[in-house]
């Protein structure tokens, strides 16, 4: 009766359970076991002894006994004859259940176990009764849901993952529908900017941006919805909860279900002092180049106003005294004459540029120049402070809405050279401590163009030319990232005595060079490139360790230059390892040690191939090499001393600062590393600047 049922079934008998019968279905998931042996021999492979023990239990109790679910793990079936193919050594589920079974007709086997009581009645003899079993396979089921389970999980934690960044104040996370409009609360963004849930749900979000951003970046963020790019970025000023407004980066993702945009997740980063930064590099770039534009010294204070306006200012003039000195009296009026004037666009014009100004004696222009010092004041509109410009233009001022200014002289050599003014008018933003430092830092770089412009101009097409032709675009062998960066001193011609080379050896081999001739003029520069040029000759005449060629270039200078004084360089011969990594095969020369930056902060100068500087006789054979393995994203940084040099410190000191900026700027782009650490000794340095650096590939790339 059993054999065509559609679940596993077996029947035990006796106290022994001895297995008498078993079905199709159960052969078939538990292999053919032997009829006449007890369970516990007939399955000595099943792991899971203790289901024995509910055997006994229905036996002595007469009480079904259900098991949802169950493990089953049997390491091998006897009996396999049929070939069947069965989940061996694996985990399989089943719900069975175990019923007392009461036979009403003698035994057909004839073992003379004999008949059972009625169901229902009292237990007899034991050896009269026997035990029914009935296994279904649950494993596919079971499985299922465990499978649902861990993606519920998974969900779940993805979810706390996505509230516990949400949360950060340093990066906002937000969410918003398929066509726009925000449609969870992002508490970063209450953090930052002080806007409920209630007012920056939808597009509630607009009115914390600046109100020059909005229209922009509605206009913007309208145009993802409707193209789905793969990514939205844009660049926005957000208005925090003190009131101010700084720079934050915004990305966004659009999330699908097959070919259809759902939602949009995005965040939003506070980027103001990289935006802060990057604007201080393009003002000084853009000073620069109007500077060398310059002629004359009127000129180059004139060209200065356009980089004022509009980029700090939506005014500004710049003024020269009219003795040649600088002198002015201690007290009584001033006259100054104003040479230039600019104004931002949408503004009302101002009176013709050059004229004569006249300066009460106790305002705060004429002080500006007494004093040499810089002002900067903020006010309303309705308040301007009397002295704080010509009265010709406090009246200008007025119409424009003029809220802040600064006054900032321009003293060379000592020598009171000019006066410039700028002030941020309407709904532009007040001139801030950082404003002001730009300025000065940008009129000061001024400096030199203004008394030497003369000079540098007929040496400018020269020195260019040499320039281009000898700092070369480094090469990019074998997934190598090599850039360079070169600046040359503010106070003296283009190029001077650093340099920097890279080119790959015959043998494959990429190398790089960096050196510094004494002296900073043309002659200098002369110099270099022989050196240079020699270089690479004896690099690529025989293959040997660095300090050899160092030796050899040592040797030739001397030998055929020897009026031509002392030089500094370090060679890095880049090899790669048996293990396919990199080494730098290393030797220094009176330079400044390279220094290792690998990934996550850690810096290391290498010292171990230092030798007396080129350009002295007794030094000729005293040139040893280092071998260094380069980390996986590691970067290899060689400059000249300027980087790091002050007139006011110890060179140690220049290079602790050197190696504390880069671990901070490790993991940074080649580029952004190498700018930000040339920012500050830019500005406030006054030699040449030459660094090179090394990227090594990525162990994952």
């Amino acid at each position: 009766m059993f054999d065509p049922a559609p679940v596993a079934m077996a029947v035990t008998r006796g106290p022994r359970h001895t297995l008498a019968y078993t079905n199709r279905v159960y052969r078939e998931v538990f292999g053919d076991r032997p009829l006449g042996q007890p369970l516990a021999e007939a399955f000595a492979d099943l792991r899971e002894r203790e289901y024995f023990d509910l055997f006994d239990r229905v036996l002595d109790t007469g009480e079904a006994v259900s098991v949802t679910a169950a493990p089953v793990r049997i390491a091998s079936g006897p009996g396999e004859e049929d070939g069947r193919a069965r989940e061996e050594d694996g985990e399989r589920f089943f719900t069975f259940s175990l019923s007392a079974l009461t036979p009403g007709h003698s035994d057909r086997h004839g073992d003379g176990e004999g008949r059972a009581a009625a169901p229902g009645q009292p237990p007899g003899d034991a050896g009269r009764r026997g035990v029914l079993v009935v296994a279904v396979d649950v494993t596919e089921q079971v499985r299922t849901t465990e499978r649902a389970r861990q993606q519920s999980e998974e969900r779940r934690r993805a979810l706390r993952r996505y509230e516990s960044l949400a949360a950060t104040g340093t990066r906002m996370m937000w969410v918003t529908a398929a066509k726009g409009g925000t449609i969870e609360p992002s508490p970063g963004w209450e953090e930052v900017t002080g806007q409920s849930w209630e007012e920056f749900r939808g597009d509630g979000w607009l009115d914390a941006l600046h109100p020059h951003d909005r229209a922009p970046m509605l206009a913007a963020w309208r145009r993802a919805l409707e193209e789905v790019p793969e990514q939205f970025e844009y660049v926005y000023r957000l208005r925090t909860v003190d009131g101010t407004y700084r720079h934050f980066d915004v990305k966004a993702v659009p999330v699908r279900e097959g070919d259809t945009v759902v939602e949009w997740v995005g965040t939003c980063t506070d980027i103001e002092q990289q935006w802060r930064e990057q604007r201080r590099r393009d003002l000084l770039a853009h000073a620069a180049a109007v500077l060398a534009e310059a002629t004359q010294p009127r000129d180059a204070l004139t060209a200065l106003g356009e980089v004022i306006v509009p980029a700090l200012a939506d005014k500004c003039g710049i003024y020269l005294l009219p003795a040649p000195d600088g002198h002015v009296a201690p007290d009584g009026p001033i006259t100054v004459e104003r040479i230039a004037t600019r104004t931002r666009e949408g503004f009302p014009p101002e009176l013709p540029g050059r004229r004569e100004e006249r300066l009460e004696a106790h305002s705060a222009f004429a002080r500006a120049i007494r004093e040499r010092r810089t002002i900067h004041a903020t006010f309303t509109p309705q308040a301007i402070p009397p002295g704080t410009a010509p009265p010709a233009t406090v009246s200008w001022l007025e119409r424009a809405g003029a809220h802040s200014m600064v006054i900032v002289p321009i003293v060379i050599d000592g020598t009171l050279a000019a006066v410039v003014d700028a002030f941020a008018c309407g709904d532009r933003e007040p001139i801030g401590p950082s404003d002001v430092a730009l300025m000065r830092e940008f009129l000061e770089q001024a400096h030199e163009p203004l008394r030497h412009i003369a000079e540098f101009q007929r040496t400018r097409r020269v020195a260019l030319a040499l320039q281009h032709s000898l700092l070369t675009e480094p090469p990019q062998p074998q997934g190598l990232r090599i850039t360079a960066r070169y600046l040359p001193s503010p106070t003296a011609a283009e190029v001077g005595g650093d340099w920097y080379d890279s080119f790959v050896l015959p043998d494959g081999a990429p190398v790089m060079v960096i050196g510094d001739v004494a002296g900073h003029d043309i002659a200098a520069a002369v110099t270099m490139s022989k050196m240079r040029n020699m270089m690479r000759g004896l690099a690529t005449d025989r293959q040997e360790p660095p300090g050899d060629i160092i030796r050899r270039l040592d040797r030739a200078t001397q030998t055929l230059n020897p009026e031509e004084g002392t030089a500094t360089c370090a060679l890095a011969r880049l090899e790669k390892t048996p293990t396919g990594g990199w080494q730098a095969h290393y030797s220094v020369a009176g330079h400044p040690p390279p220094l290792l930056i690998a990934p996550g902060g850690r810096t290391r100068f290498l010292d171990e191939a230092g030798s007396p500087l080129l350009g002295l006789p007794t030094c000729d054979d005293w040139r040893i090499s280092a071998v260094e393995p380069l980390p996986a994203a590691g970067t290899l940084l060689l400059y000249t001393d300027g980087l790091v040099e002050r007139p006011d410190e110890d060179i140690d000191q220049g290079l602790e600062r050197l190696r504390r900026a880069a671990a901070l700027l490790a993991d940074e782009p080649l580029d952004v590393l190498c700018d930000t650490l040339l920012a500050e000794p830019a500005a406030t340095g006054r030699d040449d600047i030459c660094l090179i650096a090394l990227r090594v590939p990525d162990a994952a790339a």
